[in-house]
């Protein structure tokens, strides 16, 4: 049976604190390329993740909730909102996704009915370029929030006097955490500094239906923000992303049957 995806506008959230990383993805993010059905490959380069696309092809961007909780998703295309054609920030309207669930955005949310496909086009005809805001174009992103869940209550037995003064002795005694290593920081994620090709157009209609539902974000800061750039395959390749394909020139390459029959010799 089918069941719309829920969408949820900005709600407040009920505390500001800051959240561990978080060992894996809260949320998968990925491309599937619309017109051949394949999901896109993802490279590697100076600190991020890179897609290459094919100008003219429809694309969705592929959401899979890892968890066994609702979670909240801001999608951010060319630094665009995705639902409220907003400046993304994470702060906005998102989806909400169901315990492990896996969903396909396919374009601009338009209403609770329909979208305007996501398309990749030169950069000029791309939805930003169009409005204005053509700076953050070739870069699909994510930031996700866990739901709000009201405390337990904690019962504990209370402690005898003899007890809360060797539990305080030995804390003092524990030794300091190490201090974090540097190593973990995050590689500079530049690319080679050159002009963006294409961007991601303002579609056709398409009927999308989604439902909607209140969402309580556990922090005012996300758990996971993660983003992958895009271009198209020349521009990958030119920056190094991507091998140079092998090309062979005509008439000097050799070729074991240059004719079908023994000619006569000269």
């Amino acid at each position: 049976m089918f069941r719309p995806l829920a969408l949820a506008l900005a709600l407040a959230a009920t505390t500001a604190c800051s959240l561990p990383a978080q060992a894996r993805d809260i949320v998968a993010l990925g491309v599937v390329d619309r017109d051949n059905g394949q999901t896109l490959p993802d490279y590697p380069y100076r600190g991020q993740r890179w897609i290459a696309g094919t100008p003219g092809h429809r694309y969705a961007v592929r959401l899979t909730n890892t968890t066994g909780e609702r979670v909240l998703v801001v999608l951010s295309v060319d630094g665009v909102n995705a639902v409220s054609g907003q400046t993304a920030a994470p702060s906005q309207a998102g989806y909400v996704l169901g315990p492990w669930e896996s969903t396909e955005i396919a374009g601009w949310r338009k209403s609770l009915d329909d979208i305007a496909q996501f398309v990749f086009t030169d950069l000029p005809d791309s939805y930003a370029a169009r409005t204005g805001r053509p700076a953050n174009v070739g870069v699909v992103g994510i930031a996700v929030f866990r739901e709000y869940q009201p405390p337990r209550p904690q019962y504990s037995p209370s402690l005898s006097v003899q007890e809360q003064a060797r539990d305080s002795m030995a804390k003092a005694a524990a030794p300091a955490p190490p201090a974090a290593s540097g190593n973990g920081q995050m590689r500079a994620a530049a690319a080679e500094a050159m002009p963006q090709r294409i961007g991601t157009g303002h579609g056709q209609r398409e009927w999308a239906p989604v439902g909607q539902t209140t969402f309580q974000r556990m922090s005012t800061r996300p758990e996971q923000v993660s983003q992958l750039r895009y271009d198209d395959a020349h521009a990958l390749v030119a920056m190094g992303i991507l091998p140079r394909p092998y090309r062979g020139y005509a008439g000097n390459t050799p070729r074991a049957f240059p004719q079908g029959f023994v000619p006569d010799p000269r």
